[in-house]
């Protein structure tokens, strides 16, 4: 039984839109940048232009000035482009910049027209009976290292490229960590983010998900390891979710383990046996303890 909410509970939680909003902000960084640096160089001409036609010796100086401070102006501006420029070029590599570096959509076919939406309950039948068919694929594919093993097994088991692999992973990697199999949940989580990417790829490119694979993994083989951050960051982001969410889990299972002993004990009146125990002064206590009631 796969449940959805607690699946969300981990999903929901995700940093896209944080990324996101940075990539707008350094975009948006980028852009006035090249309006002013770009603005600068018109009015920078404008200057010229006036200073080669002016004829009066107080109106070429006051011109020369102007000049030298617009040239001033447009170096700072053409300084913070170049640290902008070099500032993507060491980003953290992740879903948004794959898109713009080595991946085309020329390159994978189409996206398939949507099919008719599915109703909630239909959505979650269809996800429960895929889990269930395929819940040793999954598993399978959960426990590879290596990039290669991981790309043909998808190749070879088209099927699996879709969301309800990573909700199930997903799942998988909270029931690891109530079970204290930290070290496999930590292996089944990589794969988690790995099919999310995937995943993420697939809507940013409006392709079908198995069209990203052969393009991830050679991008993710090849990138330089500066480039790993972003994607290490998601995974120990993701990590420390199913971490926390496993924990909720086991308390709440826990209290109510607790509370169901508490209702066998209840005597008379509904009075908790062990409760009234500990409210008993110590010498009753030690009377009980020593089945002394004389």
């Amino acid at each position: 039984d796969f449940r959805v909410h607690e699946i969300e509970a981990v999903v929901s939680t995700q940093s896209t839109g944080a990324r996101v909003e940075r990539m707008g902000e350094f975009e948006k960084k980028k852009s006035e940048t090249k309006e002013c640096l770009e603005k600068s160089q018109r009015e920078l001409a404008g200057l010229k232009k006036k200073l080669q036609a002016a004829d009066e010796e107080s109106e070429k100086k006051k011109l020369e000035a102007d000049i030298a401070k617009m040239e001033k102006q447009f170096s700072e501006w053409k300084t913070k482009e170049s640290e902008l420029e070099k500032q993507e070029k060491l980003a953290p590599w992740n879903v948004d910049t794959i898109c713009r570096e080595g991946f085309s959509k020329t390159t994978v076919n189409k996206m398939p027209e949507k099919k008719t939406e599915l109703s909630e309950d239909e959505r979650l039948e269809r996800s429960q009976k895929f889990m269930d068919k395929y819940k040793k694929d999954i598993e399978k594919f959960g426990f590879y290292h290596n990039w290669d093993d991981s790309k043909e097994y998808l190749l070879k088991n088209t099927h699996l490229a879709c969301e309800d692999t990573a909700n199930y992973l997903t799942y998988w990697c909270v029931n690891l960590q109530m079970e204290e199999k930290n070290s496999l949940m930590k292996q089944v989580a990589h794969q988690t983010i790995v099919m999310q990417y995937i995943l993420e790829l697939s809507k940013t490119m409006e392709v079908p998900p198995i069209a990203c694979v052969p393009s991830f993994f050679t991008k993710i083989k090849t990138c330089d390891a500066k480039y790993m951050e972003g994607f290490n960051q998601e995974l120990n982001a993701f990590i420390d979710r199913i971490e926390r969410r496993a924990k909720e889990k086991t308390d709440k299972l826990m209290a109510e383990i607790e509370e169901e002993e508490r209702q066998k004990r209840l005597g008379p009146g509904g009075l908790d046996p062990a409760e009234v125990y500990e409210e008993l002064p110590k010498e009753l206590q030690h009377c009980f303890d020593s089945k002394d009631i004389g």
